[in-house]
């Protein structure tokens, strides 16, 4: 055990050491009361002859930079901030007091190498989006302990769009988070639903890991119903070039034959089926293929996913089978996909449709990832979709992935709810009055003709809104105008009540996270 300051600046390894929960919290103690600053324990890390921290300064964090008098620091470097002089246990210390900047962020990751997003491979893994900003350290709570690996910065351009946060600045926030808790199993970033290759190349520079790409514009819903010259003309126009194909030799692969899979399962295809799924997915084909070799083409260091789930049409298992094995030839390589599954995956609220229905189209899903893959099945908007969770776990033997997003927020809205019930009022009208416009981009059914009228319900009972069915999505989908109007008196209300916006994220995923847990 190293008992004073000065030991732990005389360790001078430039591999970092977390200390331990019960010397950290010891470390803290100390320093607040010499500072007079709030210390995370979790964060405090020994590299290089220095101390590094994260602290609150009057409702403010803080990064913290402990040095023996005279002595530059041969690990960390390229920090901003100041420096002044403290006595500190008995000897004169250095201590270096930064801002939580992006430049402050970027030098961390330098410095500290499980700040940096990686790659998590065929693992379980959730991926927690987090569109104020403020919630990681609620989802590291969660996932402690579970085996499960998280993706802890996600956001999608819209997202971004709607928040006025920058992919950069996502992965930031995340990277402070991830210190604040002293997290070191390693976390991955997502940049999720990408459309245009310069959206790659803006989320590659930023440190992003993971990248899912979205070519659901470029999917035909109308293949599956249309006559069949109507699909003939589909068909025709097809970017066959870009599929390094031809109509005949597609039909060569497919039709008239039988796929059997491990599992026993049989796909049959006659040209009509073939005819269909290329006509529908033919253009998406292509525009992955192209996305993938975009990114290919300026790094090694990633992984992909695959969605096509913000669709209107179901993917049946032959689909599946015929988009998974042409991105195959075409050389596209993925660790997750996530097909339009049967019945409705709205936002937050849980799955609408027949569980049996589910459960059968589920199964075949998984035998068609095992035997074309293996990949991880990705359930989108999975949020707060409890009912699925426990058969998504079983069937899919631990090669899932779960995205989830705005119910980190609606979280937050809880916590201001219970303890800012004026702000929350606030927040409650302008959703109320602008959901109407606000849904036209999402795949929503609540009215908001059913949410409780405000002045029927007292500050104590403000929860109901969190609870409904409709409510929650009046609340969901209306983030980013509340975001532009008050989400700086947002953010400030969570951070004062930080331990309790904490404790509401970490109870509501580990209600998402326990069935698939076992499987981790």
């Amino acid at each position: 055990m190293i008992h004073t300051l000065d030991d732990l600046l005389a360790t001078g390894t430039d591999e970092p050491v977390v200390l331990q929960a019960s010397e950290a919290g010891a470390v803290a103690r100390r320093l607040a009361d010499r500072l007079g600053l709030a210390i995370y324990p979790q964060s405090l890390v020994s590299i290089g002859g220095a101390l590094l921290g994260l602290a609150s300064d009057q409702g403010r964090r803080a990064l913290l930079m402990l040095l023996r008098q005279g002595v530059e620091p041969h690990g960390p470097v390229g920090f901003e901030g100041e420096i002044y002089s403290h006595a500190l246990d008995g000897a004169q210390i250095s201590v270096w007091h930064g801002p939580c900047s992006g430049t402050n962020a970027a030098a961390l990751r330098r410095t500290l190498p499980y700040l940096r997003p990686q790659r998590l491979g065929l693992a379980t893994s959730v991926g927690c989006g987090d569109r104020l900003g403020l919630a990681t350290p609620g989802h590291i709570r969660a996932v402690r302990g579970t085996g499960l690996r998280p993706i802890l910065a996600q956001q999608s351009m819209r997202e971004n769009a709607r928040t006025g946060r920058t992919p950069q600045q996502v992965v930031d926030d995340a990277t402070w988070g991830v210190f604040q808790e002293g997290w070191t199993a390693g976390y991955g970033a997502d940049a999720d639903h990408l459309k245009l290759p310069e959206h790659i190349d803006w989320c590659l520079a930023a440190g992003y890991t993971f990248f899912t790409i979205d070519p659901g514009d470029h999917v035909n819903n109308a293949a599956d119903g249309v006559t069949r010259s109507r699909l003939i003309e589909i068909v025709s126009r097809l970017p066959w070039a870009d599929l390094e194909t031809t109509p005949t030799d597609l039909e060569g692969r497919y039709s008239g034959r039988t796929f059997d899979t491990a599992a026993g399962i049989k796909l049959y295809f006659d040209g009509e089926k073939v005819a269909r799924a290329v006509g529908k997915y033919g253009a998406a084909i292509a525009h992955t293929t192209a996305m993938y070799r975009h990114l290919a083409g300026r790094t090694s260091d990633f992984e992909l996913e695959i969605s096509v789930d913000e669709t209107e049409s179901v993917t049946t298992p032959e689909e599946h089978f015929f988009l998974a094995s042409e991105l195959r030839r075409l050389g596209v390589r993925w660790v997750s996909l996530a097909p339009r599954y049967v019945g409705r995956f709205e936002k937050g609220v849980d799955y609408l449709g027949d569980l049996e229905a589910f459960t059968r189209s589920f199964a075949q899903h998984v035998a068609i990832a095992q035997d074309v893959g293996p990949y991880k099945l990705s359930l989108h908007s999975g949020s707060d979709k409890f009912s699925i969770y426990p058969i998504a776990a079983r069937l899919a033997g631990g090669l899932v992935h779960l995205k989830t997003a705005g119910t980190s927020y609606l979280e937050a809205l809880r916590v201001i709810a219970a303890l800012e019930p004026e702000l929350f009022r606030a927040v409650l009208a302008l959703s109320l009055a602008h959901y109407e416009t606000d849904r036209a981009t999402y795949h929503v059914s609540a009215q908001a003709s059913r949410v409780p009228a405000p002045d029927l319900v007292s500050d104590t009972g403000l929860a109901v809104y969190l609870a409904g069915f409709d409510a929650r999505q009046v609340l969901h989908v209306t983030f980013g105008r509340v975001l532009n109007t008050y989400g700086e008196a947002i953010k400030a209300a969570l951070v004062r009540h930080e331990e309790s916006h904490y404790s509401a994220l970490e109870s509501h995923f580990r209600r998402h996270l326990a069935p698939f847990a076992d499987t981790g």
